[in-house]
């Protein structure tokens, strides 16, 4: 069974694939990695605020709880096979899966809660960072509020979010709001042109649609 977010998944890394395929034959096969940020509050037991306020001595952790997954991205072209983009979604949907489920998640979880509590935050921001420096690009997602928002009295149309001054040269989040999703994309400045990973992603969407229609 595939998801959405697999769906996003496989867009953004297709996308990513076709626009190193534009710029230069020669790293059309490279295997770059992108650095895939994952809540952990789900670990165990999630508890929402109210239940938490409520009970005191709930175990869920109050703040954001994360992880990170390094993903190779599938390879474009094969030899052996015709490029299908479902076949490639679905690839990119087992190697996150299969690197989700296993014990490394949770662990690189408890790692920063530690490093947090008895090191401090300099030292595990410096851990971080020195994990983000080791990927090619960045991949998080959020599912965002299902109802309306207002901002000082002011309506909310949409919303988007953005890390900035990262050691990565591209940074790729999604959010949903109001079931309606937005891919907010940064990119190094004078290394990746920003139009024409525009255009790539736009090209993968269109690769996976049609491909879809047809099956």
């Amino acid at each position: 069974m595939m998801t959405i977010n697999d769906v996003v998944n496989g867009m953004i890394f297709l996308g990513t694939r076709l626009y190193m395929d534009l710029t230069s034959k020669e790293e059309r096969n490279t295997r770059p990695t992108a650095l895939v940020v994952l809540n952990t509050r789900s670990i165990g037991a999630y508890k929402s605020v109210i239940e938490m306020v409520q009970n005191k001595e709930a175990k869920s952790l109050w703040g954001n709880q994360f992880t990170f997954l390094h993903v190779s991205l599938p390879e474009l072209y094969r030899n052996d096979e015709s490029f299908n983009p479902l076949k490639f979604i679905k690839e990119t949907q087992t190697i996150i899966r299969r690197k989700r489920n296993t014990c490394t998640v949770y662990l690189t979880g408890v790692l920063l809660e530690y490093l947090r509590k008895y090191r401090g935050p300099e030292v595990t921001a410096k851990y971080i960072h020195g994990i983000i420096k080791n990927s090619s690009m960045g991949v998080s997602n959020v599912i965002g509020p299902l109802e309306k928002m207002t901002l000082s009295n002011q309506r909310v149309k949409g919303l988007y979010y953005m890390p900035i001054n990262g050691p990565q040269s591209l940074t790729v989040t999604t959010i949903s709001y109001m079931d309606e999703l937005r891919v907010a994309v940064g990119t190094e400045k004078g290394f990746i042109d920003p139009e024409k990973f525009q255009t790539c992603i736009e090209k993968a969407f269109n690769m996976i649609f049609d491909a879809a229609v047809k099956s």
